[in-house]
């Protein structure tokens, strides 16, 4: 099949500077929305497109023994043919449509870009092992399914617990809106500085503390039952009064941002970079087995939240030792309920088979060691706060000194890109990149999801930007610094959409896109290209399995949509299958298969 056209658009890039991929050269082929971010990603890292009429992905030059990749939508026969079919089966409809009260599909190709980013990632661990003068793998499966159900996994993993959530997962949410008609979302990870911007603008006091806690845990619920007065007030402000209400207490307010103001100030930079530190010693790990092609490199991972232990978590999988740099008492999300024999669910969920470490990055005296950590490992990942590293000297110059051959790695928000960025969170990004507006079809109030979609893609993002590090390092002998972003993960999704706004096309997709259809006893989701044809037929009065016979008797595709997520442990139509870690917590397939 012929390779996907890649557009770069005004690609901003240092000349000189030596990519991971330099000399290789990559075939690919296959279905467009799987592999346009795998064409994207392998020629900014460096790579050449040799054959664009090849049936898989396969890399290979500069010495190094080729390697093949291949993308799917799932298993043979299973229904999962495109991505809503992926979206329905996976779960992901369920958890994006929570806010709503009913299953919902992603209005952008979510599931297939992280398909995407993770052959690539499945490509560069297996030149990585290569480099390190191992066999390696040769040859790497993806597939959408997979892809999904890594993306629901906390959510799923919470569905399994021993104990019921926190908080109702009833429908509601940000974002808000103004007097003057402005949208805008609100953040704030301060219960204080919630109450001091609601007290404010005079919101009710007993609607200040309903509305906390599911604010909160909206990352984790993807709903937030938020209380209408406080909707309400909003609307008895105007924005600058809103805005001033957050500075003062300590809160940020930000618009949404359409796509077509996205598209006019992107400046094309690579959704990563990487540079060179300074020479390090010769690398003097073992070579590592075929089946694990990171054995024997150490990732000290210091990570809150999603993005960073997401990212640390895939490396685990490849087959990293990580270590997690923990504050005294230990991560407190250790607690967040709900529980698995009293651990948290969702924090097992990115952070199983992790060893973990006490370190109170206030002390000197930790400190210092942290750095005789950082002496012996092979990697530092962290995501916090900017310029906080620089702060503690624990930056990537400072620990280049005691280890000129770490490859230190920092997952953020804005990747310094975006002038006056508010607080770099998922919600936050989504709001300001116009992925609140892509995520609908025309019709529907622009909202970004509740379903963590950056931080996923981000913590993705961050395990590329590692891999492709750690192969630099590998080729050059020097120390690599790499640094990924959610607006770097933002602009790999909105790529397409992007690319539409400039060429005058409307971006967002028709009325009522991807949203499935009601049986009697649940929710079918026709493919994208039969749910035109599938609006011809009442399916209310039927139930799901008779609905989809009638369906796919007249040649049409179509799936059952998973709106439980513990349905998933059984559910035959997927390539993977789902287990339970040491603590009874659901665990999903690695996302990978290696030959």
């Amino acid at each position: 099949m012929a390779s996907p056209a890649t557009t770069h658009h005004a690609v901003r890039r240092p000349l000189g500077v030596p990519r991971p991929l330099d000399a290789l050269r990559f075939d690919i082929g296959g279905p467009t929305a799987l592999t346009r971010a795998v064409a994207d990603h392998l020629s900014r890292l460096g790579g050449r497109v040799r054959n664009a009429e090849a049936g898989e992905i396969a890399l290979d030059g500069a010495g190094f023994t080729q390697v093949t990749a291949c993308a799917a939508w799932g298993a043979p026969g299973s229904g999962v043919e495109d991505e809503t079919t992926a979206q329905a089966a996976t779960g992901v409809m369920a958890v994006h449509g929570r806010r709503h009260g009913a299953p919902r599909g992603i209005g952008v190709d979510y599931l297939a870009t992280a398909t995407g980013v993770l052959a690539v990632q499945g490509l560069l661990a297996a030149l990585v092992a290569q480099a390190r003068g191992g066999s390696g793998p040769r040859h790497v499966d993806v597939t959408t399914d997979r892809a999904g159900l890594l993306a629901v996994s906390q959510y799923l993993a919470a569905s399994g617990a021993d104990e019921p959530e926190s908080v109702d997962l009833a429908p509601g949410g940000p974002p808000f809106t103004s007097s003057d008609g402005v949208v805008f979302e609100l953040e704030t990870l301060d219960p204080g500085a919630w109450a001091d911007f609601w007290r404010a603008l005079g919101a009710p006091a007993n609607a200040i503390r309903a509305g906390w806690r599911p604010f909160q845990f909206r990352y984790a619920t993807a709903c937030a039952n938020i209380p209408t007065a406080l909707h309400t007030v909003t609307r008895t402000h105007p924005l600058e009064r809103i805005r001033q209400a957050a500075r003062d207490a300590g809160a940020e307010v930000c618009p949404l941002h359409t796509l077509a103001e996205r598209a006019k100030e992107d400046d094309g930079a690579d959704p990563w970079s990487l540079r060179l530190l300074r020479p390090g010693a010769p690398a003097t790990m073992p070579p590592t087995s075929q089946a694990r092609p990171l054995e024997g490199i150490t990732v000290l991972e210091a990570g809150r939240r999603i993005q960073a232990p997401l990212a640390a978590h895939l490396l685990g999988i490849l087959g990293a030792r990580i270590v997690r740099v923990e504050p005294p008492g230990g991560d407190p999300l250790r607690g967040m309920p709900p529980a698995c024999d009293g651990v948290s669910a969702r924090w097992l969920a990115l952070n199983r088979g992790k060893e973990a470490v006490e370190i109170d990055i206030k002390s000197p005296g930790d400190r210092r060691r942290l750095r005789e950590l950082t002496a012996d490992a092979d990697v530092f990942l962290h995501n916090w706060a900017p310029g906080k590293a620089a702060e503690l000297e624990l930056d990537a110059e400072h620990l280049a000194a005691v280890n000129p051959s770490l490859v230190y790695a920092y997952t953020g928000g804005w990747a310094d890109r975006i002038a006056d960025a508010p607080m770099g969170t998922d919600f936050m990004v989504q709001a300001r990149t116009g992925v609140g507006e892509a995520v609908h079809p025309a019709g529907e109030a622009p909202a970004p999801s509740l379903m963590t979609l950056l931080d996923v893609l981000g913590g993705l993002h961050g395990t590329e930007a590692v891999l492709a590090g750690l192969l630099l390092r590998e080729r050059t002998g020097h120390g690599v610094r790499v640094d990924s972003s959610l607006l770097g993960a933002a602009d790999t999704l909105l790529a397409p959409v992007l690319d539409r706004v400039r060429r005058g096309h409307d971006p967002r997709p028709p009325t009522g896109f991807r949203h499935p259809v009601r049986t009697s006893d649940g929710w079918i989701a026709p493919s994208d290209s039969c749910a035109a044809a599938a609006t011809a037929y009442d399916l209310r009065g039927m139930c799901t399995e008779d609905a989809l016979h009638l369906l796919r008797s007249h040649g049409l595709t179509a799936t059952a949509v998973t709106t439980d997520l513990s349905d998933l442990q059984h559910d035959p139509r997927l390539s993977g299958s789902i287990s339970r870690d040491a603590h009874g917590a659901p665990a999903v397939p690695d996302p990978w298969s290696f030959a």
